[in-house]
């Protein structure tokens, strides 16, 4: 197939952003002119949409979404030395802020149809030093929170939720239920990082939580441990969103749905295109969650990942491998406890998948050319 004039990337941020660029820059402009650029009326606005959106009592902004991991776990005293159990596949920040709080990360298997923490693994992982379990909710797909939740009841565990590549899909428990990612476990946890579902134009994130008193500490520790200005109640951090990146995800919020209804549309077109294909095995849907399509990611077989994304190159479409190396693989997390075939789901999904652009623009040209040049290539 031709090459088509349409440049096509992983996320498209300028085609997105020129949709809504009055709106973002009279909100911008707003914000300079009021010159309230740190907790500003947008923050407090911000917060209170998402909070409504989420369903949860309280959202606490902070800088990024890792932040917002170090901080939820700051905030359950959780001690050097105490275990956190969290998947092997995911992005590093997950066991990242453990190593940094001096905690010990405990890794885990994924399922290998939705790439979701293996619920067995978990309990057969828990120890009496365990404190707390992280499920990434990858991809843009809960875990299987029903589980988890029952899990963390029967050994007195903590749930902090990795929402980062999932904001606005939703939960449905056994009992009917419904309820947003993030919104389940003790503490959520996301990211406003650009390329996100919902995204700023800089750093930011945010946490989530139902207790009113953990919210009241989270806040405290997210802003230098002071309960009132100079009085330091606690060892805490400096982490805020600003008032600019506010206002971008205000505007944002109100097309989320709409957004995820976009990234379906092109997950589904991918999924028909690529069906009963024996090379191609593409992503499966949870029947507990909805999918939000942070990134629409597939797996090989018997094809050569290295030469299909070289292929696709050639023809300016661009591919990614999240992930390539899997945590206990990683310089930084090697340990005596982990080696090479511990984790086979894991390391297969890291040898075997890859990820095709997924944003809110893609239009049926694009997703045409898209899944014609890799089929060119599976089939050839």
């Amino acid at each position: 197939m031709e090459k088509i004039a349409k440049k096509i990337q992983m996320v498209d941020l300028k085609s997105q952003y020129e949709k809504i660029k009055t709106e973002v820059d009279t909100a911008i402009q707003n914000v300079l002119t009021n010159t309230a650029f740190i907790n500003g009326p947008e923050v407090k606005e911000f917060q209170k949409e998402l909070e409504a959106y989420l369903g949860v009592k309280h959202v606490i902004p902070c800088a990024n979404g890792t932040d917002a991991l170090q901080i939820a776990m700051m905030a359950l005293d959780l001690k050097p030395g105490d275990e956190v159990i969290t998947a092997d596949f995911t992005y590093v920040a997950t066991a990242e802020v453990i190593g940094l709080l001096g905690l010990k990360p405990v890794l885990v298997d994924v399922v290998p149809d939705t790439f979701d923490i293996d619920i067995a693994a978990i309990e057969k992982a828990i120890t009496s030093k365990t404190k707390a379990i992280v499920p990434v909710h990858l991809f843009g797909q809960c875990a299987d929170m029903d589980k988890i939740m029952a899990l963390a009841k029967k050994h007195n565990l903590y749930v902090i939720e990795d929402t980062a590549q999932a904001i606005g899909a939703e939960y449905t428990s056994a009992d009917g239920t419904k309820k947003k990612a993030g919104t389940i476990g003790t503490i959520g946890c996301t990211s406003f990082f650009p390329s996100k579902n919902l995204g700023c134009y800089g750093d930011g994130g945010a946490i989530f939580t139902n207790d009113d008193a953990l919210a009241a500490k989270i806040r405290m520790i997210a802003n230098h441990g002071q309960s009132v200005q100079y009085v330091h109640d606690s060892i805490g951090v400096n982490s805020r969103l600003d008032s600019i990146q506010a206002a971008v995800l205000r505007i944002k919020l109100r097309d989320l749905d709409n957004y995820a209804a976009a990234r379906n549309k092109a997950a589904n077109y991918y999924d028909k295109a690529f069906a009963n294909n024996p090379k191609l095995k593409t992503p499966a849907r949870a029947k507990f969650s909805n999918h939000v399509f942070h990134q629409y990611t597939f797996q090989l077989s018997g094809v050569d990942r290295t030469a299909l994304r070289e292929y696709l190159a050639s023809k300016d479409i661009p591919a990614m491998i999240y992930y390539p190396i899997p945590l206990h693989l990683q310089k930084a997390y090697l340990d005596p406890r982990y080696k090479e075939g511990d984790f086979p789901v894991t390391e297969k999904l890291c040898a075997s998948v890859v990820s095709l652009p997924m944003h809110t623009e893609l239009d049926e040209e694009s997703l045409k050319y898209i899944t014609s040049s890799v089929l060119e290539f599976v089939n050839k």
